[in-house]
């Protein structure tokens, strides 16, 4: 389970500027107001205040309370195998909506509860859902906060607690009216709906499942491709003297796209239940260096709609796994390590690559190292292929450095391919040199 606060977080474009006339009066009173804090209550939900850690803390400086649960207007919306196409509304206060709805109690449920001015990412949650009656039967409840979420950030990371404290409010009746157990939820939150999740969670002590939350706060927390920089989304950055809105504007869906790429991987994790092998390491180089390759004994646990399947999951807290994704769907990749024994007439200067194909017949060429080569040694790389499952054939080619002019040829001895998920090696064996350009076939040692 995830536990932690919600986070204050200013737009990067955003200033503010007071008056020195009322600093020093501004700052008095909110000194006095921080002091003995404020506080909103609702009938159904409780009190809130925006004592800290809610405010007043590094991070968290600016004071403020939720809207009321009107405004936020949470709302259950349900999906089944039943009805795959079409929610049904269900309600807590309406107790009436549930026992009418496809709810059944037999089936695990999953909450997918959206972030801030979700939009257009509403079609990607939804069908969240609808992967998931691929390969399971859930009541899946699609959270819809949009009354608290859209307007300004501040506003809806204060609103975030209601959406939890009604989260909380209707597994309590599931509890008490179903019998149901808070062991068979699953909250799964993106960006600020991971918040709302934790806040559950905090409300709410035996919840089976939460996923979300950026900081490393979980049993198990996954950083594909180190947690930053998303393959497949452009990086822009203006220096600041020469920003413009327009540039500000591109730079905000440049970080977007990263941030919604969670979206997209826990969507296709759903439907490729061997894929996003993840590495438990300490740290981002440790896992490119190879240092935690392969997977041991135990296996290794899987980023997104399975990560519960992982037998050590709860072995300990703020586990750190990484792995690697494509920059376009599908965006599970498989690790191997590439080892090529070279042959060559002489030292040789130049780019080594390997094509490999996979049972299904997928091709991809991978570069292996680049540089000096002298016969008989052995050139490594670590690799994400789309291919999964057995490789059927290895193939190596050569290229020499613009103004390398010598006449040798180079070949590959060896190729040994080593699968990250399971450590099954395979190895192929070559005759020969060729010359550059050319395509040397491998086989089975």
């Amino acid at each position: 389970m995830l536990r932690g606060y919600p986070a204050y977080a200013k737009s990067p474009w955003q200033t503010e500027r007071i008056p020195k006339m009322f600093a020093v009066w501004i700052t008095t009173l909110f000194i006095l107001n921080a002091a003995r804090g404020r506080e909103v209550c609702y009938k159904r939900l409780g009190c809130f205040t925006d004592s800290p850690p809610w405010s007043g803390i590094p991070g968290r400086q600016l004071a403020g309370l939720p809207s009321s649960p009107e405004d936020v207007n949470t709302k259950f919306l349900l999906y089944t195998r039943d009805n795959i196409m079409k929610y049904q509304k269900i309600s807590a206060t309406n107790p009436s909506t549930i026992k009418a709805s496809n709810f059944r109690t037999y089936r695990k449920t999953r909450f997918i509860i959206h972030g801030h001015l979700v939009g257009a990412d509403l079609p990607w949650i939804t069908n969240i859902c609808r992967f998931m009656f691929h390969t399971e039967d859930v009541n899946c409840i699609l959270t819809d906060w949009r009354g608290g979420s859209s307007g300004l950030y501040t506003e809806a990371v204060n609103n975030v607690r209601i959406v939890g404290a009604e989260l909380v409010y209707l597994v309590n009746l599931l509890e008490k009216d179903y019998g149901y157990s808070p062991a068979n939820i699953h909250f799964i939150g993106h960006s600020l709906g991971a918040h709302a999740a934790g806040e559950a969670g905090r409300r709410k002590p035996g919840i089976g499942r939460i996923t979300g939350i950026l900081q490393t706060c979980g049993h198990l927390d996954f950083y594909p491709n180190g947690g930053k920089k998303m393959p497949g989304c452009k990086q822009l950055r203006v220096p600041p003297a020469t920003r413009n809105i327009n540039d500000l504007m591109r730079e905000y869906r440049s970080f977007g796209c990263g941030h919604k790429r969670s979206l997209r991987y826990y969507a296709e994790s759903i439907i490729t239940p061997n894929g996003f092998v993840g590495y438990r390491c300490e740290t981002y180089r440790a896992f490119v260096l190879g240092d935690c390759f392969p997977c041991p004994k135990e296996g290794c646990p899987l980023m997104g709609h399975y990560a519960d399947k992982f037998l050590h999951k709860t072995e300990k807290e703020q586990q750190k796994v990484y792995l690697n994704t494509g920059p376009s769907p599908p965006y599970a990749r498989w690790r191997k390590k590439i080892c090529v024994r070279v042959s060559a007439t002489e030292t040789m200067k130049g780019n080594i690559d390997v094509a490999l194909t996979g049972t299904n017949g997928i091709r991809k060429k991978y570069t292996i190292d680049t540089g000096t080569f002298k016969p008989g040694n052995t050139y490594l790389n670590y690799i994400d292929t789309e291919i999964s499952g057995n490789i059927s054939k290895v193939e190596f080619l050569w290229k020499k450095h613009p103004g390398h002019v010598d006449r040798g040829c180079m070949g590959a001895e060896e190729v040994t391919i080593v699968s990250g998920e399971n450590g099954n090696v395979s190895v192929f064996c070559g005759c020969g040199t060729v010359r550059p350009s050319t395509w040397q076939a491998l086989t089975l040692c």
